[in-house]
């Protein structure tokens, strides 16, 4: 097993690569709402099923968000709080959601969510960034997208100025990575 410094300095280096693919603000801000409708989206259906454990009824969506939110709070403990905090918003409003509507609406409001989400990261990528996802040069930054959103709202608050020098945008007189 990875030791905490180990994993921050993992996390750093993602976080540093992944960014090069994210310098645009208008993409950043189409990853913030195609991110939000992505999950939302996704736990959507899973918030209807549920289990028993440990005497406690949870739903498939907390059981398969949990290895997940680990693997965040490893990477790095204060964004993964962040996530923690908002996934579980996002749950809430998915589980009501699932709970209000009828099982046709409910698949209907899923297309639509995971459709704008696409689009919104597509959307990001293709107009403003004007290049292609990380997705397709590195597979594991499908993880990363939250973890890079929450990160930069910590920044705007003031705080995690450690990964501000990293987030930090390009001076316009440099030479652009695109």
């Amino acid at each position: 097993m990875l030791h905490e410094t180990e994993m921050a300095g993992y996390f750093q280096r993602q976080l540093a690569d992944y960014v090069e693919y994210h310098r645009d603000p208008w993409n950043c801000a189409m990853h913030v709402v195609g991110i939000v409708l992505l999950f939302t989206g996704a736990t959507l259906p899973l918030t209807l099923v549920h289990f028993s454990v440990f005497g406690v009824e949870v739903s498939l969506a907390v059981i398969l968000a949990l290895p997940v939110l680990v693997y965040w709070l490893m990477l790095d403990a204060g964004v993964g709080l962040g996530i923690l905090v908002s996934m579980i918003v996002l749950l809430s409003v998915a589980t009501a959601i699932g709970n209000q509507v009828s099982t046709a609406m409910m698949w209907s409001i899923f297309v639509v969510l995971i459709g704008f989400g696409v689009a919104a990261q597509t959307v990001g990528h293709k107009v403003f960034e004007e290049r292609q996802p990380s997705m397709v040069d590195h597979p594991t930054h499908f993880l990363l997208g939250p973890m890079f959103v929450m990160a930069k709202l910590f920044i705007a608050l003031g705080f995690r100025r450690d990964l501000a020098a990293i987030l930090a945008p390009v001076p316009t007189n440099s030479l652009s990575t695109r």
